[in-house]
Protein backbone atom coordinates (compact mmCIF):
# COMPACT_ATOMS: atom_id res chain seq x y z
CA UNK A 1 0.00 0.00 0.00
CA UNK A 2 1.88 3.83 -1.10
CA UNK A 3 -1.09 5.78 -1.62
CA UNK A 4 -4.46 6.50 0.39
CA UNK A 5 -7.29 7.90 -2.10
CA UNK A 6 -10.25 9.84 0.17
CA UNK A 7 -13.53 11.87 -0.68
CA UNK A 8 -15.95 13.07 2.09
CA UNK A 9 -14.66 13.53 5.56
CA UNK A 10 -12.12 11.18 6.95
CA UNK A 11 -13.17 9.53 10.39
CA UNK A 12 -10.72 9.13 13.30
CA UNK A 13 -12.11 5.93 14.35
CA UNK A 14 -12.76 8.00 17.92
CA UNK A 15 -16.59 7.26 17.65
CA UNK A 16 -16.50 3.80 16.20
CA UNK A 17 -18.82 1.72 18.61
CA UNK A 18 -20.28 -0.84 15.92
CA UNK A 19 -18.00 -2.11 13.04
CA UNK A 20 -18.70 -3.67 10.44
CA UNK A 21 -15.73 -6.19 8.65
CA UNK A 22 -17.06 -7.71 5.21
CA UNK A 23 -14.70 -10.82 3.80
CA UNK A 24 -16.65 -13.39 1.43
CA UNK A 25 -13.61 -14.94 -0.33
CA UNK A 26 -11.46 -17.91 0.48
CA UNK A 27 -10.53 -19.97 3.36
CA UNK A 28 -6.95 -18.21 3.43
CA UNK A 29 -7.92 -15.02 2.79
CA UNK A 30 -10.21 -14.93 5.73
CA UNK A 31 -7.49 -16.41 8.07
CA UNK A 32 -4.93 -13.73 6.37
CA UNK A 33 -7.24 -11.16 7.64
CA UNK A 34 -7.55 -12.02 11.61
CA UNK A 35 -4.33 -10.06 12.33
CA UNK A 36 -6.57 -7.00 10.91
CA UNK A 37 -9.87 -8.27 12.21
CA UNK A 38 -7.69 -8.57 15.96
CA UNK A 39 -6.34 -4.72 15.58
CA UNK A 40 -9.66 -3.78 15.05
CA UNK A 41 -10.72 -5.32 18.53
CA UNK A 42 -7.58 -3.93 20.37
CA UNK A 43 -7.92 -0.23 18.11
CA UNK A 44 -11.85 -0.12 19.42
CA UNK A 45 -12.27 -2.38 22.67
CA UNK A 46 -15.70 -1.62 23.41
CA UNK A 47 -17.00 -1.60 19.85
CA UNK A 48 -19.21 -4.21 18.55
CA UNK A 49 -17.79 -5.86 15.82
CA UNK A 50 -19.44 -8.09 13.23
CA UNK A 51 -18.01 -10.22 10.64
CA UNK A 52 -19.54 -10.49 7.31
CA UNK A 53 -18.78 -13.93 5.65
CA UNK A 54 -19.77 -17.10 3.59
CA UNK A 55 -20.87 -20.60 5.08
CA UNK A 56 -17.71 -21.92 3.84
CA UNK A 57 -14.90 -19.79 5.59
CA UNK A 58 -17.51 -19.21 8.65
CA UNK A 59 -15.92 -21.59 10.86
CA UNK A 60 -12.48 -19.62 10.58
CA UNK A 61 -13.88 -17.19 12.94
CA UNK A 62 -16.29 -19.59 15.05
CA UNK A 63 -14.07 -19.46 18.29
CA UNK A 64 -12.57 -15.98 17.38
CA UNK A 65 -12.88 -13.66 20.53
CA UNK A 66 -12.51 -10.77 18.52
CA UNK A 67 -15.84 -11.07 16.40
CA UNK A 68 -19.32 -10.45 18.61
CA UNK A 69 -21.51 -11.43 15.59
CA UNK A 70 -21.28 -13.27 12.54
CA UNK A 71 -23.65 -13.06 9.59
CA UNK A 72 -23.21 -15.42 7.16
CA UNK A 73 -24.16 -14.60 3.10
CA UNK A 74 -25.07 -16.64 0.64
CA UNK A 75 -22.76 -16.13 -2.48
CA UNK A 76 -25.19 -17.36 -5.08
CA UNK A 77 -27.89 -15.02 -3.82
CA UNK A 78 -26.91 -11.50 -4.15
CA UNK A 79 -30.18 -9.71 -3.40
CA UNK A 80 -30.08 -11.93 -0.05
CA UNK A 81 -26.99 -10.84 0.57
CA UNK A 82 -27.46 -7.48 -0.10
CA UNK A 83 -30.71 -7.60 2.58
CA UNK A 84 -28.23 -9.10 5.39
CA UNK A 85 -25.57 -6.74 4.65
CA UNK A 86 -27.86 -3.77 4.61
CA UNK A 87 -29.67 -5.17 8.34
CA UNK A 88 -26.30 -6.17 9.98
CA UNK A 89 -24.86 -2.35 8.88
CA UNK A 90 -27.63 -0.37 10.46
CA UNK A 91 -26.51 1.35 13.65
CA UNK A 92 -22.87 1.09 12.21
CA UNK A 93 -20.21 3.82 11.88
CA UNK A 94 -17.92 1.69 9.79
CA UNK A 95 -17.80 -0.75 7.37
CA UNK A 96 -14.69 -2.15 5.74
CA UNK A 97 -14.51 -4.38 2.97
CA UNK A 98 -11.10 -6.49 3.54
CA UNK A 99 -11.16 -7.98 0.16
CA UNK A 100 -9.90 -5.91 -2.95
CA UNK A 101 -13.22 -7.64 -4.73
CA UNK A 102 -16.20 -6.10 -6.26
CA UNK A 103 -18.71 -8.42 -4.34
CA UNK A 104 -17.11 -7.07 -1.28
CA UNK A 105 -16.86 -3.54 -2.26
CA UNK A 106 -20.68 -3.27 -3.06
CA UNK A 107 -21.60 -5.25 0.02
CA UNK A 108 -19.83 -2.51 1.92
CA UNK A 109 -21.62 0.31 0.09
CA UNK A 110 -24.93 -1.56 0.78
CA UNK A 111 -23.94 -1.65 4.50
CA UNK A 112 -24.96 2.43 4.57
CA UNK A 113 -22.51 3.05 7.09
CA UNK A 114 -20.99 6.27 7.00
CA UNK A 115 -17.68 5.69 6.56
CA UNK A 116 -16.75 2.64 4.10
CA UNK A 117 -13.23 1.96 3.29
CA UNK A 118 -11.45 -0.79 1.85
CA UNK A 119 -8.58 -1.97 -0.64
CA UNK A 120 -8.17 -1.93 -4.33
CA UNK A 121 -5.16 -3.21 -6.80
CA UNK A 122 -3.77 -0.59 -9.09
CA UNK A 123 -4.03 -2.90 -12.10
CA UNK A 124 -7.96 -3.60 -12.06
CA UNK A 125 -8.94 0.12 -13.58
CA UNK A 126 -12.93 -1.05 -12.68
CA UNK A 127 -12.76 -2.26 -9.21
CA UNK A 128 -10.98 1.02 -9.19
CA UNK A 129 -14.03 2.92 -10.01
CA UNK A 130 -16.09 1.23 -8.16
CA UNK A 131 -14.36 2.03 -5.15
CA UNK A 132 -14.71 5.95 -6.24
CA UNK A 133 -18.78 4.78 -6.17
CA UNK A 134 -18.72 2.99 -2.49
CA UNK A 135 -16.15 4.12 -0.39
CA UNK A 136 -15.27 6.83 1.47
CA UNK A 137 -11.52 5.91 1.90
CA UNK A 138 -9.79 3.58 0.11
CA UNK A 139 -6.33 2.08 -0.14
CA UNK A 140 -4.05 1.13 -3.71
CA UNK A 141 -1.83 -1.83 -3.80
CA UNK A 142 0.91 -2.42 -6.14
CA UNK A 143 0.18 -5.94 -5.98
CA UNK A 144 0.52 -6.63 -10.18
CA UNK A 145 1.61 -9.79 -11.25
CA UNK A 146 3.36 -8.29 -14.37
CA UNK A 147 5.37 -6.08 -12.62
CA UNK A 148 6.16 -9.03 -9.96
CA UNK A 149 7.93 -10.84 -12.21
CA UNK A 150 9.45 -8.55 -14.61
CA UNK A 151 10.97 -6.39 -11.52
CA UNK A 152 11.36 -8.63 -9.07
CA UNK A 153 13.50 -6.64 -6.58
CA UNK A 154 10.11 -4.07 -6.79
CA UNK A 155 8.89 -6.45 -3.01
CA UNK A 156 4.97 -6.48 -2.59
CA UNK A 157 3.67 -6.70 0.60
CA UNK A 158 2.07 -9.46 1.67
CA UNK A 159 -2.00 -9.70 2.40
CA UNK A 160 -1.52 -9.62 6.01
CA UNK A 161 0.20 -6.41 5.64
CA UNK A 162 -2.25 -5.04 3.20
CA UNK A 163 -5.22 -5.66 5.33
CA UNK A 164 -3.60 -4.34 7.97
CA UNK A 165 -3.58 -1.43 6.10
CA UNK A 166 -7.32 -0.46 6.53
CA UNK A 167 -6.89 -0.39 10.41
CA UNK A 168 -4.51 2.45 10.10
CA UNK A 169 -6.59 3.92 7.30
CA UNK A 170 -10.03 3.89 10.12
CA UNK A 171 -7.28 5.74 12.87
CA UNK A 172 -6.46 2.18 14.58
CA UNK A 173 -3.43 2.55 16.34
CA UNK A 174 -3.34 -1.23 17.99
CA UNK A 175 -1.76 -3.30 15.89
CA UNK A 176 -1.33 -7.27 16.12
CA UNK A 177 0.20 -9.41 13.21
CA UNK A 178 -0.54 -12.86 14.63
CA UNK A 179 -3.01 -14.98 12.51
CA UNK A 180 -5.76 -16.46 14.50
CA UNK A 181 -7.47 -19.92 13.96
CA UNK A 182 -8.83 -21.46 17.78
CA UNK A 183 -10.09 -24.37 17.36
CA UNK A 184 -12.54 -26.18 19.69
CA UNK A 185 -12.19 -29.23 22.29
CA UNK A 186 -14.94 -31.24 19.92
CA UNK A 187 -12.18 -30.23 17.12
CA UNK A 188 -9.39 -31.22 19.06
CA UNK A 189 -10.44 -34.62 20.24
CA UNK A 190 -11.61 -35.55 17.09
CA UNK A 191 -8.74 -35.61 15.20
CA UNK A 192 -7.00 -37.26 18.02
CA UNK A 193 -8.96 -40.39 18.13
CA UNK A 194 -8.99 -40.06 14.12
CA UNK A 195 -5.42 -39.04 12.67
CA UNK A 196 -1.76 -40.25 14.12
CA UNK A 197 -0.29 -37.03 15.57
CA UNK A 198 3.06 -35.55 14.49
CA UNK A 199 2.90 -37.53 10.88
CA UNK A 200 3.73 -35.48 7.44
CA UNK A 201 0.23 -34.27 6.09
CA UNK A 202 -0.34 -34.05 2.14
CA UNK A 203 -2.92 -31.57 1.26
CA UNK A 204 -3.99 -32.55 -2.19
CA UNK A 205 -5.65 -30.11 -4.09
CA UNK A 206 -6.54 -29.42 -7.81
CA UNK A 207 -3.20 -27.61 -9.00
CA UNK A 208 -1.25 -31.00 -7.69
CA UNK A 209 -2.74 -32.67 -10.70
CA UNK A 210 -1.95 -30.40 -13.63
CA UNK A 211 0.05 -31.08 -16.31
CA UNK A 212 3.16 -29.75 -14.49
CA UNK A 213 2.76 -32.24 -11.96
CA UNK A 214 -0.16 -34.91 -12.42
CA UNK A 215 -1.15 -38.22 -10.78
CA UNK A 216 1.85 -40.21 -11.43
CA UNK A 217 4.14 -37.34 -9.66
CA UNK A 218 1.91 -37.56 -6.87
CA UNK A 219 1.51 -41.24 -6.39
CA UNK A 220 5.29 -41.54 -5.83
CA UNK A 221 5.29 -38.29 -3.39
CA UNK A 222 3.04 -40.31 -1.37
CA UNK A 223 5.18 -42.93 -1.60
CA UNK A 224 8.46 -41.40 -0.96
CA UNK A 225 6.69 -39.36 2.28
CA UNK A 226 5.99 -42.84 3.45
CA UNK A 227 9.50 -43.98 2.99
CA UNK A 228 10.68 -40.91 4.98
CA UNK A 229 8.03 -40.50 7.45
CA UNK A 230 6.73 -42.54 10.36
CA UNK A 231 3.29 -41.63 9.44
CA UNK A 232 1.77 -40.03 6.48
CA UNK A 233 -1.53 -37.91 6.23
CA UNK A 234 -3.41 -36.89 2.85
CA UNK A 235 -6.24 -34.82 3.23
CA UNK A 236 -8.35 -34.11 0.48
CA UNK A 237 -11.95 -32.61 -0.28
CA UNK A 238 -14.59 -33.19 -3.07
CA UNK A 239 -12.75 -31.19 -5.96
CA UNK A 240 -9.65 -34.31 -5.61
CA UNK A 241 -12.00 -36.73 -4.51
CA UNK A 242 -11.80 -38.42 -7.80
CA UNK A 243 -7.88 -37.87 -7.83
CA UNK A 244 -7.81 -39.56 -4.63
CA UNK A 245 -9.61 -42.67 -4.99
CA UNK A 246 -7.41 -43.71 -7.87
CA UNK A 247 -4.52 -43.38 -5.97
CA UNK A 248 -6.23 -44.66 -2.76
CA UNK A 249 -6.83 -47.70 -5.42
CA UNK A 250 -3.13 -48.75 -5.95
CA UNK A 251 -0.85 -50.23 -3.58
CA UNK A 252 0.00 -48.10 -0.57
CA UNK A 253 2.45 -48.12 2.00
CA UNK A 254 0.64 -49.16 5.30
CA UNK A 255 1.45 -45.43 7.39
CA UNK A 256 -0.36 -43.39 4.88
CA UNK A 257 -3.71 -42.29 6.39
CA UNK A 258 -6.36 -41.07 3.94
CA UNK A 259 -8.93 -38.53 4.91
CA UNK A 260 -11.44 -37.02 2.80
CA UNK A 261 -14.12 -34.08 2.74
CA UNK A 262 -13.96 -33.28 6.57
CA UNK A 263 -15.26 -30.55 8.27
CA UNK A 264 -13.21 -27.07 8.08
CA UNK A 265 -12.42 -27.55 11.74
CA UNK A 266 -11.63 -30.90 12.18
CA UNK A 267 -8.96 -31.19 9.14
CA UNK A 268 -7.51 -28.22 10.55
CA UNK A 269 -7.44 -29.92 14.12
CA UNK A 270 -5.42 -32.83 11.92
CA UNK A 271 -3.26 -29.94 10.60
CA UNK A 272 -2.12 -28.77 14.08
CA UNK A 273 -1.29 -31.77 15.28
CA UNK A 274 0.90 -32.88 12.02
CA UNK A 275 4.41 -32.21 12.30
CA UNK A 276 4.61 -30.27 8.63
CA UNK A 277 2.19 -29.72 5.91
CA UNK A 278 3.16 -30.05 1.81
CA UNK A 279 0.65 -28.36 -0.08
CA UNK A 280 -0.21 -26.05 -3.29
CA UNK A 281 -3.09 -24.76 -2.52
CA UNK A 282 -2.50 -21.03 -0.17
CA UNK A 283 -5.60 -21.63 1.98
CA UNK A 284 -3.76 -24.61 3.35
CA UNK A 285 -0.85 -22.61 4.07
CA UNK A 286 -2.52 -20.13 5.94
CA UNK A 287 -4.29 -22.76 7.81
CA UNK A 288 -1.13 -24.81 9.23
CA UNK A 289 0.77 -20.85 9.69
CA UNK A 290 -2.20 -20.06 11.84
CA UNK A 291 -1.88 -23.43 13.35
CA UNK A 292 2.00 -22.92 13.55
CA UNK A 293 2.79 -25.69 11.67
CA UNK A 294 5.92 -25.96 9.18
CA UNK A 295 4.67 -25.61 5.68
CA UNK A 296 6.51 -26.70 2.42
CA UNK A 297 4.29 -24.97 -0.35
CA UNK A 298 4.79 -25.49 -4.35
CA UNK A 299 3.19 -22.34 -6.18
CA UNK A 300 2.93 -22.35 -9.71
CA UNK A 301 5.88 -21.60 -12.24
CA UNK A 302 3.99 -18.64 -13.42
CA UNK A 303 3.80 -15.53 -11.50
CA UNK A 304 5.69 -17.47 -9.20
CA UNK A 305 7.61 -14.00 -7.24
CA UNK A 306 3.70 -11.97 -7.15
CA UNK A 307 2.51 -15.68 -4.94
CA UNK A 308 5.37 -16.01 -2.98
CA UNK A 309 5.56 -12.59 -1.66
CA UNK A 310 1.98 -11.89 -1.36
CA UNK A 311 0.70 -15.24 -0.16
CA UNK A 312 3.77 -17.14 1.27
CA UNK A 313 3.60 -18.64 4.73
CA UNK A 314 3.27 -16.12 7.55
CA UNK A 315 6.16 -16.24 10.45
CA UNK A 316 6.49 -19.62 10.47
CA UNK A 317 9.23 -22.51 9.11
CA UNK A 318 8.60 -22.70 5.84
CA UNK A 319 10.22 -23.76 2.53
CA UNK A 320 8.70 -22.17 -0.84
CA UNK A 321 9.15 -24.13 -4.25
CA UNK A 322 8.30 -23.59 -7.47
CA UNK A 323 6.99 -25.77 -10.38
CA UNK A 324 8.63 -27.03 -13.32
CA UNK A 325 7.82 -25.75 -15.92
CA UNK A 326 5.33 -27.90 -18.56
CA UNK A 327 8.64 -30.09 -20.45
CA UNK A 328 10.32 -30.55 -17.25
CA UNK A 329 10.22 -33.97 -15.60
CA UNK A 330 8.54 -33.36 -12.25
CA UNK A 331 10.17 -36.40 -9.84
CA UNK A 332 12.93 -33.74 -9.14
CA UNK A 333 10.33 -31.63 -7.58
CA UNK A 334 9.47 -34.38 -5.73
CA UNK A 335 12.96 -35.10 -4.14
CA UNK A 336 13.06 -31.74 -3.31
CA UNK A 337 9.79 -31.74 -1.27
CA UNK A 338 10.56 -34.79 0.98
CA UNK A 339 13.92 -33.20 1.67
CA UNK A 340 12.54 -30.44 2.40
CA UNK A 341 9.70 -31.75 4.73
CA UNK A 342 12.75 -33.31 6.73
CA UNK A 343 14.91 -30.40 7.05
CA UNK A 344 11.89 -28.26 8.55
Amino acid sequence: MVEVKARGARGNGAAYDRILLIRTDRVGDLVLSTPAIASFRKSWPRAHITAVVTAYTAPVLRHNPDVDEIVIVPRAQPAVACGLVKRAGRGAQLAVGLAPRTDDIVLTKISGAPERIGYVYRRRILTRLLARTCLTQWCLSEADPDVSERFPDRPVLHEVHQVLALVRLAGGTQLTEDLTLNLGPDDVAWAQAKAPAGAALLALAPRWFTHNFGPAAVGKLITALADAWPHVVVTYGPETSSHAQRLRARPAPPNVTWMGSLPLLHWAAVVAQSAVVITVDTGATHVAAALRRPVVVVFEREYFTLCSQEWGPWRVPHAVLCKPAASEDPHPLVERIVAASQEL
